[in-house]
């Protein structure tokens, strides 16, 4: 799988820095909410960009081992947002939270920069042991409404994972991901740094229907065959690849 340019801030940004930061946010969230009607509402009333907000803060005291603030600190955005983001998890420039009641980011995931995730988005753990747990989200990576994203992977960029999928291995870059547990579709249509936002997380491909579609019509001419003795075309059931990937061309995604 191709590795992933994830770029953190791992030190305080500066006042001017911080300021600069909660304006790209404002723009990105201009540009990917069609229900934003001014820079004004958005300063005031989204709950996904104060919890991002908090979070800087918070964060910049947890690597101070300033701890017991930095949780606090982040205690108090879930109670004011819905959304908890512990202060040990590493988030780049960008990311939207749209809606965001819900959301969980646990302490040692990554985000990369430009990613989207919606209402109900878990990235959490998958056991008890210390160090990297959490999973690493690459950037313009969109994460649709309550999907979980579970364990020491990686979503590789420009990768979109669908509605209430439930993903467990990584995923590589340019790729869909739908289902429980989660099926990755490589793209017929990669999408690049520059494209517009990706945010279409509901039109997924159903490659287990077009699967079993497939298998009852197969079915249908082996009886044809044999009742009345017809050649049989050649088969075109999809199936995964070696890589557990299924492949997007005939998806159009």
């Amino acid at each position: 799988m191709a590795s992933n340019t994830i770029l953190i801030k791992r030190k305080s940004p500066g006042i001017l820095r911080y300021f600069s930061m909660i304006r790209l946010d404002v723009i990105s969230a201009l540009e990917r909410d069609p229900a934003a009607q001014s820079s004004l509402e958005i300063l005031l009333l989204y709950p996904g960009l104060h919890a991002v907000w908090i979070h800087r803060i918070s964060h910049w005291l947890w690597q101070a081992e300033i701890k017991l603030p930095a949780r606090w600190l982040s205690q108090m955005a879930r109670w004011l947002t819905g959304i908890e983001i512990h202060p040990g998890a590493e988030i780049g420039e960008g990311l939207f939270i749209d809606h965001g009641m819900g959301v969980v980011i646990g302490e040692t995931a990554i985000i990369g920069r430009d990613v989207t995730l919606y209402h109900g988005v878990t990235l959490g753990g998958t056991n008890l042991e210390k160090g990297k747990r959490h999973p690493t989200i690459g950037d313009r990576v969109t994460i649709g409404a309550g999907a979980k994203v579970l364990g020491n992977i990686i979503i590789g960029s420009d990768s979109r994972v669908g509605a209430n999928a439930v993903v467990v291995k990584s995923v590589p870059e340019n790729s869909v991901v739908i289902g429980v547990p989660g099926q990755i579709v490589r793209r017929a249509q990669p999408h690049h740094a520059n494209d517009a936002p990706d945010l279409n997380h509901t039109t997924m491909p159903d490659v287990l229907g077009k699967t079993l579609k497939e298998l009852l019509e197969r079915v249908d001419q082996l009886e044809n065959l044999t009742k009345g003795g017809a050649n049989l075309p050649a088969q075109h059931i999809h199936t995964p690849q070696n890589d557990d990937c299924w492949e997007g061309i005939d998806f159009a995604i």
